[in-house]
């Protein structure tokens, strides 16, 4: 048994505000949104509006707060079947929203900062628009993940791996189009972008891979 049975409840509430919160983000940006649903296998998105785009965009930010809402829910799913079972699901749901929203929102501040001590702020600027909307479609992704996960299937270690597995190819896939779009810019800059990846690419996930999993075996 993943849950409590009183603890559905807020698993609907979650997915009904992610979901109004995309309903916002397609009735306010009808033709972009339909543009993003396919940033996957069509690029033309992101050569449009990452010539558009703002420091604090509306239609990312209605689709970055269902992005903390279903990463927290299927982090909670993840964290029940590898690691332990939570009792107080609802407190540890919202200690997931807050600590994965500061998580994103602080790792989003310090690039642009090192963007600007490095002197490469437009190479960061258009990386990190494109890194973001990957991550917001892998919060549309997340959305039937997570309903299954919850309503329909009893997950297991194995299907949680396999889940994971996906997001991570869906990723990949991003990281290798940034890369790919930037790539001039990147050889000028290589050592200062490696510096970047190494700092705040890879390093932040070690450090939270040994604080939540490592810790725990």
């Amino acid at each position: 048994m993943l849950r409590p049975e009183s603890s559905y409840d807020l698993f609907i509430v979650l997915i009904i505000i992610s979901l109004v919160f995309i309903a916002l983000a397609k009735l306010l940006f009808e033709k972009r949104f339909n543009q993003f649903v396919s940033v996957l296998i069509n690029s033309s998105y992101l050569k449009i509006y990452s010539r558009e785009q703002k420091f604090l965009d509306l239609f990312d930010g209605l689709l970055f707060v269902n992005l903390i809402i279903s990463l927290s829910i299927f982090s909670y799913i993840t964290y029940q079947i590898l690691i332990e079972h939570i009792d107080n699901t609802i407190n540890f749901i919202f200690n997931l929203i807050i600590g994965i929203g500061l998580f994103i929102l602080i790792k989003v501040l310090l690039e642009r900062l090192i963007g600007s001590l490095f002197s490469i702020d437009n190479l960061i600027d258009k990386y990190l628009f494109q890194k973001t909307s990957y991550k917001n479609f892998l919060g549309l992704a997340l959305i039937p993940i997570n309903i299954i996960l919850l309503f329909s299937i009893e997950p297991n270690k194995y299907i949680i791996v396999c889940v994971v597995l996906l997001l991570l190819i869906i990723n990949i896939i991003g990281l290798i189009t940034s890369f790919k779009s930037n790539l001039n810019l990147i050889k000028r800059e290589f050592f200062y972008f490696i510096l970047y990846l190494c700092a705040l690419e890879i390093g932040p996930y070690i450090i939270l891979f040994k604080v939540f999993i490592v810790n725990k075996v």
